[in-house]
């Protein structure tokens, strides 16, 4: 019986205790912010660990509906070789929590409670992440700038002040002329959709700075959206805890100001290929200046050309710099080889025959040295001395007009050419008597001193080597701007309009 009663008193003191340790709010408004606070979060009516839990109607738990707002402070270029951007932000979350309601026990207190870190540690916060965030932290320099702030109808605001490195993925195909989006992604980390739920604000849920500017970038516009995450044990950003998770994103759209890669690589570029050609105006002969001009200049754009791609990933699509540096690569090269055809067509030791002055015939003469289609001929002379007044056989021009002629046998030369137009020519040579002088009036009109681009009677024209060289470097100080010209024509259409 004793025990009894003993116990029945020892639970009414508890109570008792109970009742007196749980602080009344009871004329509250004389109470201060810091007390008023510990009342409304005293562990007999708050539980930070819990969220706030309102009914429908029927009576069934609703979901937190959590308001988000992002205001922009600061943006860092974006670092296309590791894809991704800085930012500094103001990121702001209102919800409602009712146990925090204290309208009615104060009715004369207007204006909400304001605190900091410490009073955002007494309550219960949502936990919200960047789902692709590199790095992140809290700004500030004693305290972090967190500011809290809770409303007489138990509204709650949190602002924190954040700066994040964050993933971009960058298309640059179109590079340095291309447009960027980047995105932001908020997620809901430990409450599923059907305890949570995140939502834009309705007025201006996205700010900059008006004071923000980008170097490198122009700021296009922004848009928001709301989304749902499916999670499943594969998926494990939530804490491998399966569900639909509430989602909010905002994209931000960036073009590129294309100015200082005009300056510094573009217009270097088109000076550079335009140098290459000098070596057009160059004797075909003068070796060593035309080989130090072409060598220097593609060293000089290839330098250029590295020291852009460094800023850049390897990624495996083709860029729209690439395809402009592999173009003026191209027409360095092009002026390399068109040095290497005039000069091996100079060294020649024969003069070539034409058909007409036409592009088309030069060149197929050129490419490779063919036989002059002749009709057949005779032609007389008589075998020459081996000294400074001899007329070589291939036509080389002669510079004395008389030739000492000594007994010799009389040879006769026939050479035949077989083609599909090709015609048999006969050339023969007759020796005189000796010291018997051979008129070279006779032989020039015979043909033999065609050798400075004359026109015989059939239409054939003989030019030197010289004249065949100078020939080609004269057509390609036309063709190599032209071509670049229209190179640039289809490269800056493509890049403006497609």
């Amino acid at each position: 019986m004793f025990k009894v009663v003993f116990i029945v008193i020892l639970c009414l003191s508890l109570t008792n205790c109970a009742d007196i340790e749980c602080p009344s709010l009871v004329d509250a408004d004389s109470l201060s912010q810091t007390q008023l606070l510990e009342r409304l979060t005293h562990g007999c009516r708050y539980d930070r660990l819990e969220r706030p839990v309102t009914f429908s109607e029927s009576g069934s738990r609703l979901p937190v509906d959590v308001y988000v707002r992002w205001y922009v402070y600061f943006m860092q270029n974006l670092e296309a070789h590791d894809l991704q951007f800085k930012i500094h932000a103001l990121l702001q979350l209102r919800f409602l929590d009712p146990r925090l309601t204290f309208r009615k026990v104060a009715p004369k207190r207007k204006q909400p409670i304001l605190g900091e870190k410490q009073l955002r540690d007494n309550l219960w916060v949502p936990h919200i992440f960047l789902a692709n965030e590199r790095d992140s932290s809290i700004m500030g320099t004693n305290e972090k700038d967190i500011l809290t702030s809770i409303s007489p109808d138990g509204t709650v605001i949190i602002s924190s002040r954040i700066k994040a490195t964050l993933y971009c993925w960058m298309n640059l195909q179109k590079f340095p002329f291309d447009e960027q989006h980047c995105s932001t992604y908020l997620e809901s980390w430990m409450y599923n959709t059907s305890e949570l739920v995140l939502h834009w604000e309705q007025k201006r849920p996205i700010t900059f700075d008006p004071d923000l500017h980008l170097t490198e970038y122009i700021l296009q516009e922004a848009w928001s959206n709301e989304s749902v995450i499916n999670a499943d044990l594969n998926d494990l950003r939530h804490g491998a805890f399966a569900g639909n998770y509430s989602s909010l994103d905002f994209t931000v759209g960036f073009s590129r100001e294309v100015g200082f890669y005009l300056m510094d690589y573009f217009l270097p570029s088109m000076l550079i290929v335009g140098i290459s050609w000098v070596s057009f105006w160059l004797r075909a002969d003068q070796a060593p200046p035309r080989i130090m001009l072409g060598t220097s200049t593609m060293l000089t754009f290839i330098t250029l050309a590295s020291a852009q791609g460094k800023t850049l990933p390897k990624v495996s699509y083709i860029k729209v710099s690439e395809v402009w540096f592999l173009g003026c690569t191209l027409f360095i090269f092009g002026s390399l080889l068109e040095f290497a055809f005039v000069n091996t067509v100079i060294r020649r030791r024969r003069n070539v025959d034409v058909k007409s002055m036409s592009s088309k015939h030069i060149l197929k003469s050129t490419i490779p040295p063919r036989i002059s289609k002749r009709k057949i001929r005779s032609r007389s002379l008589s075998s020459a001395t081996l000294g400074t007044d001899s007329i070589s056989l291939t036509g080389a021009p002669t510079y004395n007009n008389y030739m000492t002629v000594h007994n010799f046998p009389i040879n006769t030369i026939k050479e035949t050419e077989s083609d599909t137009d090709s015609i048999s020519k006969v050339t023969s040579f007759t020796t005189t008597t000796n010291n018997q002088k051979v008129d070279m009036g006779l032989l020039e009109r015979r043909g033999f001193n065609n050798c400075h681009g004359d026109d015989d009677e059939d239409g054939w024209t003989t030019l030197t080597p010289e004249q065949l060289s100078q020939w080609i470097d004269v057509r390609a100080r036309v063709l190599f701007p032209l071509t670049f010209l229209v190179f640039n024509a289809f490269f800056w259409t493509f890049v403006y309009i497609f």
